[in-house]
């Protein structure tokens, strides 16, 4: 019992808010999505909305993971004097 007198009128609104709009959030995206499925310029339009999720960079860390696992795959190329396929395609 002593959890529900901490509990001010304050903090109740701000989490009951908070979920209050991450369920408005999720139903406004399943309703453009059931939108874009029934009409092609809704999908048209979805699809144009969705890249504004790549307006967050990527950290300096990835890219640096990135340009390291490059250098090694070149390195392993000139020792092997063939590019390396993960696909083994024996014809």
């Amino acid at each position: 019992m002593d959890i529900l007198c901490k509990v001010t009128a304050a903090d109740f609104f701000y989490y009951f808010s908070l979920i209050s709009v991450c369920f408005v959030i999720i139903k406004i995206l399943v309703n453009l999505v059931v939108w874009s499925k029934k009409m092609s310029k809704g999908a048209v339009f979805f699809l144009a909305i969705f890249p504004i999720i790549s307006i967050f960079p990527i950290p300096q860390q990835e890219i640096k993971k990135i340009e390291n696992i490059k250098k090694e795959y070149i390195k392993k190329v000139d020792e092997n004097g063939e590019p390396l396929d993960d696909n083994n395609d024996d014809e």
